[in-house]
C-alpha cells in the first residue's frame, strides 16, 4: 500500500512464496482456485503439488478490515430511511429503494467519503431522481481486499446523519385548471388531462378535479380558490398561452386568489416557462406547455418533489440548471420509450426459492424425515421458514410423498405448494415441477433441499448477493473448506435446460458444463454439507 494516509493500508500485497501463502487472498485465479479465495493449508499443498512456486495475493494485517465487512459497515452508515442494504460480496454492497419515491442525497458528505480514501467508493443515482420500489439507488465498493479500520471509522463519523434517503410519495388529490381561448380545441384539453393524470398515478396520486375556464385572471382565481377550498394539492394551471411575465394572466390569477409567486422560469429545457406559486400551504404550478407531451421536462422534476413532500424553493429551481438540458439525451427517454428501455434501470434481482420436499425418505424406513420434529418444528417447516426469512421474494414447496402431511406441517406459512405426481422417479422430476411453477418473471431460483435445517437465511442471502449475470456469476454455489454444498442458486437462463434432467441426479451436471459461470461463495460453516438421511443422523441433530 501507499506510505501515506488516508490511502495507505497495512495490508501486504504482491508476489508471495507459496509456502507463506496460507490465509492469503488470491489476487488472480490460479489452477482450480479463483480470484478472491482465501488459501487454506490444503489449497497451498495442492498448488505446490502442481508446481506453483509464487502467487499474487493479499495478506491482511492487524487494523485491516476485510473488503466485505468494510463495505457492509460503510453501506449501513450511509443508508437512511427507505433504503435496504443487500449482502456484501467481493467488497460490493448494493442499496435498493424499499418503496417508490425521490432519492435525496447529502452530496457534500458523499463527496467527502469518496475523496477520503481511494480504497472505498460510493456511486449513486442523481440527486432527486424518481425511483421505483426495488430499484438500485447506490452501490458501495471496496477497491482493495481490505481497508484500514480508520477509513471505515471516518465514514461512520461523516455519516452521523445518513446521506442517502428515499422520500416516499404521498397519495395526494391534485387539481388541474386549463384556460380556454376562442380557438382552443376540446381534444387538447382531454389530451392534457390524460398526460397529467398518468404522471400523477406514476407517483401514487390522482387527478381528483379538473376544470376548464376562460383565459382570464379572474377565471383562474375563481378556479384555484374553489380547488383550494376542496383540499386539492398541488393545483396545476395550464394557460392557453405561455406565461411570459409575473404580470401575465396565470400569475395574476394566483395572486388574486390570495397566493404568491415563488419563482417564474427555470434553467431546464424543456420546461423553461414553469411558474411556481403558493396559496397558503398549497403549491400552485403554472405548467409549461411542453408538459402536454409525456416527454420528460422540468415540470416533472418539480412535481415529483412536491408529491414526495419535498419543499421546492426558488433557489432549488435555479439550481436545476446543471444537468437541466434534457433535449436529445439518451439517458432520459420519453415515457413512451420507457417500456422498451425498462431494463436500463437496475433493480434488485427477483429470486424465487424452491424447497424440494417430495422424496420418499427411503433410507428412513417408513418414516418421512421431513416431518421429523426438532424442538417442536418439522424439518420441512424449518427449511421453508429459512427461505421466507431470506431475500427470496417467493417460496415454492414441491410436494410428493405424504403431500397432505407435508401441507399440514407448513400450515400458516406464505408458501406456494406444488405437487409432483412423478415424485417416485427421483429428484429431477421435482426440480422440473418447481421450475415450471416458478415460470417467468424471476431472475433466478435457489434450490433448497427440505432436509437441511441448519442452513440459515444468511447463507441464502450470501448466494443472492453473489448473483450477477453481467459479471458472469449466474450459478452460485456455497463452499466450505473447498467442498461444495447446498442450496444452489441458478440463473433463469438455465431453466429450460432442467427439462432434460432425469432420475435422481438433480442439476449438478450443469456445474461442470457451465463451470465458467459458477461462482463459489465461501461459507464459514459446514451446515451447507449437513443433510439428514438416516434415523441416526436425525438423532444426532436432535441431541446436538
Amino acid at each position: 500500500g501507499s506510505a501515506f494516509a488516508p490511502w495507505g493500508t497495512g495490508m501486504k500485497f504482491g508476489e508471495i512464496p507459496i509456502g507463506e501463502a496460507i490465509g492469503a487472498i488470491l489476487a488472480h485465479s490460479v489452477g482450480p482456485f479463483k480470484k478472491g479465495r482465501s488459501l487454506s493449508a490444503d489449497d497451498v499443498k495442492a498448488l505446490q503439488e502442481e508446481g506453483v512456486s509464487d502467487v499474487y495475493a493479499a495478506q491482511l494485517e492487524q487494523g485491516d478490515i476485510g473488503e466485505d465487512e468494510a463495505a457492509r459497515l460503510s453501506a449501513r452508515a450511509v443508508t437512511g430511511e427507505g433504503i435496504s442494504v443487500a449482502e456484501a460480496f467481493t467488497g460490493r454492497v448494493n442499496l435498493y429503494a424499499e418503496h417508490a419515491g425521490v432519492l435525496v442525497l447529502g452530496e457534500h458528505r458523499l463527496r467527502t467519503i469518496n475523496q477520503f480514501s481511494e480504497n472505498l467508493t460510493i456511486a449513486t443515482l442523481p440527486a432527486f431522481e424518481k425511483v421505483a420500489a426495488g430499484q438500485m439507488v447506490a452501490t458501495v465498493k471496496v477497491i482493495t481486499f481490505a481497508v484500514p479500520e480508520d477509513v471505515v471509522a471516518a465514514v461512520q463519523q461523516i455519516c452521523e446523519s445518513p446521506p442517502l434517503t428515499i422520500m416516499p410519495f404521498s397519495a395526494k388529490k391534485a387539481g388541474l385548471v386549463q384556460t380556454r381561448l376562442p380557438n382552443s380545441k376540446n381534444s387538447l384539453f382531454e389530451k392534457t388531462r390524460k398526460v397529467i393524470s398518468d404522471r400523477l398515478e406514476e407517483c401514487g396520486s390522482v387527478l381528483a378535479q379538473d376544470k376548464v375556464c376562460e383565459h382570464s385572471s379572474a377565471a383562474v382565481a375563481a378556479a384555484v380558490t374553489s380547488m383550494h377550498r376542496d383540499g386539492m394539492s398541488p393545483i396545476m394551471v395550464f394557460g392557453a398561452s405561455a406565461i411570459v411575465d409575473r404580470g401575465d394572466v396565470v400569475p395574476r390569477g394566483i395572486e388574486m386568489a390570495g397566493g404568491e409567486i415563488v419563482h417564474l422560469g427555470m434553467p431546464v429545457d424543456p420546461g423553461n416557462l414553469l411558474l411556481l406559486g403558493q396559496l397558503e400551504e398549497t403549491p400552485v404550478i403554472g405548467v409549461p406547455s411542453c408538459a402536454r407531451s409525456p416527454k420528460l421536462n422540468g415540470f416533472d422534476w418539480v412535481l415529483q418533489r412536491l408529491l414526495a413532500d419535498i419543499d421546492v424553493s426558488a433557489s432549488d429551481i435555479m439550481d436545476m440548471g446543471i444537468g437541466g438540458l434534457l433535449k436529445e439525451i439518451p439517458s432520459r427517454p420519453r415515457p413512451r420509450e420507457r417500456a422498451a428501455r425498462a431494463g436500463a434501470e437496475r433493480h434488485a434481482p427477483r429470486i424465487a426459492s424452491i424447497v424440494l420436499a417430495a422424496g420418499l425418505s427411503s433410507r428412513m424406513g417408513e418414516a418421512n424425515k421431513l416431518l421429523h420434529e426438532i424442538n417442536g418444528t418439522p424439518l420441512v417447516r424449518k427449511t421453508a421458514e429459512t427461505a421466507l426469512s431470506s431475500k427470496a421474494s417467493s417460496v415454492f414447496v414441491v410436494t410428493g410423498y405424504e403431500e397432505d402431511k407435508v401441507a399440514i406441517a407448513l400450515e400458516g406459512l406464505d408458501v406456494k405448494l406444488v405437487h409432483n405426481d412423478d415424485f417416485k422417479s427421483g429428484l429431477a422430476s421435482s426440480l422440473k415441477t418447481g421450475i415450471d411453477a416458478v415460470g417467468a418473471g424471476f431472475d433466478a431460483v435457489i434450490v433448497m433441499l427440505g432436509d437441511m435445517p441448519l442452513v440459515g437465511p444468511e447463507i441464502v442471502n450470501k448466494l443472492i448477493a453473489a448473483f450477477d449475470p453481467d459479471e458472469n456469476r449466474s450459478i452460485c454455489v456455497p463452499v466450505y473448506e473447498g467442498k461444495r454444498g447446498n442450496p444452489v442458486l441458478w440463473g433463469a437462463q438455465y431453466f429450460e435446460e432442467f427439462s432434460a434432467l432425469t432420475g435422481d441426479i438433480g442439476a449438478k451436471y450443469f456445474l461442470s458444463q457451465y463451470s465458467e459461470a459458477v461462482c463459489e461463495v465461501a461459507i464459514d460453516s459446514d451446515n451447507i454439507l449437513a443433510d439428514f438421511d438416516t434415523p441416526e443422523s436425525l438423532k444426532r441433530l436432535a441431541e446436538g
